[in-house]
């Protein structure tokens, strides 16, 4: 069986978590100290342009992978290894019940055997890995496992991609698999160490935006919309004139007129809270609940400026934003200001990089 670069297994430490999204890659490195905190070692973000990965499939390879190698070297890390991951519409997972006590060769023939049923592809054809999640809640005896497949060429562009940057790639992830990890730290912290709490989770991409609603660790619930940051991108390209390269920068950096703030942002941000306002609402009609505890937002437009308090406002409902690094010791390798600008862009990345601690 070819695995799904461990998917399920532990990364060797050290490990860099290299998150590829349409619009930037971006790294995170971490550790833990003597008392065995986490310690952000190392983050770095490097942009691309429109067009070089579409619906996660990697078109301008010679590109993504020089903007790789500049991201590597930005960062200053020497560790080799790395944690990548794949979008969730890449990658077919299940759960499955199988009889307690078989032995490790005996699972992974009941695995294809049922994979067999589940993946509309020839095994061949596929990139298969499995964990035992733990004993059955419905049939005594019984353990639940979780299969995950993904068509190999798929895994092997991102390995390709990694190679290509003078990395070892030995964990392929699934992108939502690794965002809650990193969320799931913070929804610990918030009251009753987040036990019961309903979080959902959205993470504002620069074409599609994903929502998870999450509860102790369960996914009740996952949904993607077509909207995102380079609307806003190209707001402010119609508004002054811009060249979308130009216009995307100066969103980065900050660096636009005086009248942006009132003339453009403020109906963006709007715009984008009716957006989560209505997500949420198919979620309350497509399940038996009726509300959330917490909104929490991540990616690179969830920080702009008024958009919690919008949310808020437009559902009712407390709204927070992700920083990954929350709580963490920050090396003084990391240029600390600009990492707690582009904290809510990590999350990915973050996830990643903390299968180095996973056993």
């Amino acid at each position: 069986m070819i695995s799904l670069g461990s998917l399920f297994n532990r990364g060797e430490p050290p490990l860099l978590g290299l998150d590829v999204s349409s619009s930037s890659v971006k790294l995170v490195e971490l550790s833990r100290d003597k008392a065995g905190n986490l310690v952000l070692d190392r983050c770095a973000i490097e942009p691309l342009e429109r067009g070089w990965i579409t619906d996660g499939n990697i078109e301008k390879f010679d590109e993504v992978a020089e903007a790789v190698r500049r991201l590597v070297k930005k960062s200053g890390t020497r560790t080799k290894n790395v944690a990548m991951a794949l979008p969730a519409s890449a990658v077919i997972t299940k759960k499955i019940i199988l009889p307690g006590g078989l032995s490790e060769s005996e699972l992974e023939l009941q695995v294809e055997t049922e994979a067999n049923q589940y993946i509309p592809f020839s095994l061949d054809e596929v990139s298969l890995d499995f964990c035992v999640v733990g004993p059955s809640a419905t049939s005594a005896g019984d353990v639940e496992v979780l299969i995950a497949a993904s068509r190999k060429e798929k895994v092997q562009d991102r390995q390709g991609l990694a190679e290509a940057a003078g990395l070892k790639p030995v964990v392929i992830d699934v992108e939502s698999y690794a965002s809650r990890l990193a969320a799931a730290r913070l929804i610990e912290s918030l009251p009753n160490k987040g036990i019961d709490t309903m979080v959902a989770l959205f993470e504002v991409g620069a074409l599609t935006t994903s929502m998870q609603v999450i509860r102790n660790d369960e996914v009740l619930y996952e949904r993607d919309q077509a909207f995102g940051g380079a609307q806003l991108t190209q707001l402010i390209v119609r508004q002054y004139g811009f060249s979308p390269e130009e216009a995307e920068s100066k969103k980065r950096s900050g660096d636009l007129p005086d009248d942006y703030e009132s003339g453009v942002l403020k109906s963006f941000v709007e715009n984008m809270a009716q957006e989560i306002g209505r997500a949420l609402q198919f979620f309350f009609t497509s399940t038996p609940h009726n509300k959330v505890d917490y909104v929490m937002m991540a990616g690179g437009s969830s920080a702009l400026p008024g958009l919690a308090e919008s949310v808020t406002q437009q559902t009712s409902f407390a709204c927070l934003l992700a920083d990954p690094f929350d709580g963490m010791t920050v090396s003084s390798n990391v240029r600390e200001n600009k990492m707690r600008r582009e904290a809510a862009s990590y999350l990915t990345s973050c996830g990643l990089a903390l299968r180095r601690f996973l056993q």
